[in-house]
């Protein structure tokens, strides 16, 4: 009775352990990986903008309004790509909606009843509505098919309805940020002196001459930078070097190729096929039912016909030619059919001597010279070796070959002289086109012969053996990196693995260098492990399939938005703090030194140089045949002919600039012209400057890689 007793008295307790202990092995694992629901780790905030929540639910609305505009449009669903960018675009519209929202309310700004009636069915209809109702012959716009369409929308199925009720949800924003932007753009105002220093900037040209010390002349080696130096060059620079959320990765890519055991079965495979297919009682039947590839019963001429069947040509109806392998794919063609096609196709051979310029003494050099090129071939010469030697279009690299091409393609000119030869070989006269003097080499006359080609194609393909052989391998790297030291050292350890790296990768990335659709390891990057530990320097990631790749990264930096550091852009800053010394260096080299230019740089020596430069133009900043030097040009316009320049600290070197004569822009016939100019040119970039403004100010935390 006393044990009963002693059960009674601790049953509260012991029933309180069960369900205690019932509660850690429900919730023990969440508890553990970070997922557990109860201490509010199932986060579902895309993010913040201005303060406000964006959750997930909030923003699939959007994407999918995105995702339906899209597949209106396209008549296909996104793929993986395309799907990435309107994540994009349907932020942007988050951003716009909610960053906006703050700026409208704090000047009051509304749309009445009134006004959207008016955008609906008034006399200022949306662009939209009224490109939706419009007659498509005429293009006039008809408002009794918007109220008859709006009278019937109970009838329509719930998704246009659906459609339709967004749409209009949207009328009241686009409204309002029409008015907010014209609030803006209307203000911009062009005063007749701004206008004047527009038309002096643009028309003002400067004839000069200009003494350059390049900073190569300067080897690298001889100027050492301090990380001190890199520091305070980036201090105070500071709005040169903004950049947004990044990650530097390095990673190892498995590809999963067809191995030799692989192309062995696809031969054999096709090696049946081709035998099957010589005593096949249906052709597109059986091209239908083996082939990798769709059939097209279509008539095609040797000009779109697959080069290894061009070889053969002319091609013999009944006869199966194959298999040839190309690209990793096994192809047999059959003819099924011939006939006399509309358009004629031929193949030729060119060499085109392209005149200097338009003068008529370049023509005729020109035409000599194909004159001559011509006797060489001629007189035995090798067409293909004149044409690498003379030619000056894309086709020298093949010795001037053009493969076949159908009438139609080519200028008339050039296609006249091909299509007028009744047979193969040199034509006797270079031929005129706006392009030059063409020699011309017809290889394959004209032929208006069409086949009908049945073809099987069989894809090379990985065997599931050679896709778990590769997964394999990877998992064993996985293996022995645990962390990035291990992770290097077992790269470096097998020499048939080659690793690459990433530095910045953007939170939106889609692509990883040149690995598509590798979302996942992005996500990855920025931590999002679904709910688990956050990924951080030097983490190795698990094995992700991307294609036909397997793929395992290491994280090996990282950056917050704001200002770069120095680690993240070294060798940028370090050529830019190099140069600054190479220049002070070339400056203390020329002070003092007096005279022409030709003078000082004798005095300077060999690594100086002088020349000229003419039609300057202030507004460019550009010299030609030294590029963009906007300070130097800057200086041009302060001086008077014959005048020099102090020395410059240039993009390029150091300059002294030398104007030899400035030709002043002609006062405007119409000033009030270039005041319109320039206030439209302000007002296109205000959507663009206003958006960016609104949104660098709306405190933006972007936590998409959480979900996608």
């Amino acid at each position: 009775m006393a044990l009963i007793n002693t059960i009674r008295e601790k049953s509260g307790w012991a029933v309180g352990a069960i369900v205690f202990g019932l509660l850690l092995f429900i919730i023990g694992g969440d508890l553990i990986s970070g997922q557990n629901r109860l201490f509010n780790r199932n986060d579902t905030t895309v993010g913040e903008i201005s303060g406000e929540k964006v959750e997930l639910n909030e923003f699939n609305n959007t994407l999918e309004q995105a995702k339906q505009a899209f597949i209106a449009q396209q008549g296909h669903q996104p793929d993986e790509n395309t799907l990435g960018y309107l994540r994009d675009q349907a932020w942007n519209q988050t951003i716009y909606r909610i960053a906006f929202k703050e700026q409208f309310e704090a000047l009051g700004l509304e749309v009445s009843e009134d006004e959207l009636y008016d955008m609906v069915q008034g006399r200022n209809v949306h662009p939209s509505i009224r490109q939706a109702f419009s007659d498509p012959q005429t293009g006039q716009f008809d408002r009794n098919k918007v109220v008859e369409y709006l009278r019937n929308l109970d009838k329509l199925p719930p998704q246009a309805q659906d459609q339709w009720r967004n749409f209009e949800a949207g009328l009241t924003p686009d409204r309002l940020a029409t008015k907010y932007n014209n609030l803006i753009k209307l203000s911009t105002y062009v005063t007749s002196a701004e206008a004047k220093r527009f038309n002096e900037a643009q028309n003002t040209r400067a004839n000069i001459r200009y003494l350059i010390v390049p900073y190569f002349s300067i080897s690298d080696s001889s100027v050492k930078v301090t990380d001190a130096q890199l520091q305070a060059y980036l201090d105070k620079n500071k709005g040169r070097y903004k950049v947004e959320d990044g990650r530097d990765i390095e990673y190892v890519s498995i590809p999963v190729t067809a191995s030799k055991e692989d192309s062995a079965s696809v031969r054999a495979s096709v090696d049946q096929l081709t035998a099957q297919f010589r005593s096949a009682p249906n052709d597109s039947l059986f091209a239908k039912l083996n082939s990798d590839q769709p059939y097209s019963g279509a008539y095609v001429s040797p000009a779109d016909l697959p080069e290894k069947l061009r070889e053969q040509l002319p091609l013999q109806v009944g006869q199966v030619y194959g298999p040839y392998a190309e690209n990793g794919v096994y192809s047999i063609f059959k003819v099924t059919g011939q006939k006399a096609g509309a358009q004629p196709a031929a193949r030729a051979s060119h060499i085109l001597i392209k005149p200097e310029n338009t003068t008529p003494e370049a023509k005729a050099a020109a035409l000599a010279k194909a004159k001559d090129v011509l006797a060489q071939i001629k007189g035995g010469a090798d067409f293909a070796a004149m044409a690498r030697q003379y030619g000056t279009d894309g086709t020298t690299a093949t010795g001037g070959d053009l493969g076949w091409f159908t009438q139609g393609r080519m200028v008339p000119e050039f296609e006249k002289a091909i299509f007028g030869a009744t047979a193969a070989g040199l034509l006797p006269n270079p031929v005129e086109t706006s392009f030059g003097y063409h020699i011309i080499k017809v290889t394959a006359p004209k032929t208006n012969q069409t086949y009908q080609i049945a073809a099987v194609q069989k894809n090379l393909v990985p065997s599931e053996t050679t896709r778990e052989a590769a997964y394999q391998k990877a998992q064993e790297l996985k293996g022995a990196a645990t962390n990035l030291e291990a992770f290097r050292k077992a790269v470096a350890a097998d020499k048939s693995l080659q690793k690459l790296e990433v530095k910045g990768l953007g939170r939106g990335d889609q692509a990883v260098n040149n690995l598509q659709g590798a979302r996942a390891i992005v996500r990855w990057a920025f931590g999002a492990n679904q709910g688990g530990p956050e990924t951080k320097i030097g983490d190795v990631s698990e094995v992700f399939e991307i294609g036909d790749q397997y793929v395992i990264a290491a994280l090996t930096g990282e950056r917050t938005k704001g200002t770069a550091d120095v680690a993240s852009i070294r060798p940028e800053l370090t050529a830019a703090v190099r140069n600054e010394m190479k220049a002070q260096q070339i400056m203390e080299k020329l002070k003092g030194k007096t005279g022409t230019l030709e003078q000082i740089a004798a005095a300077y020596g060999s690594q100086a140089q002088v020349k000229t430069a003419n039609d300057v133009v202030a507004s460019s900043g550009i010299i030609q045949g030294l590029g963009a030097e906007p300070v130097a040009v800057g200086k041009v316009f302060g001086l008077k002919p014959g005048q020099k320049s102090t020395p410059i600290q240039g993009e390029q070197g150091v300059v002294i600039v030398e104007p030899v004569s400035i030709t002043p822009a002609a006062a405007p016939a119409d000033l009030k012209a270039i005041r319109q100019q320039l206030a439209s040119q302000r007002t296109a970039r205000a959507d663009g400057a206003i958006y960016e403004a609104v949104k660098s100010n709306a405190n933006i935390k972007d936590e998409r890689t959480k979900f996608f």
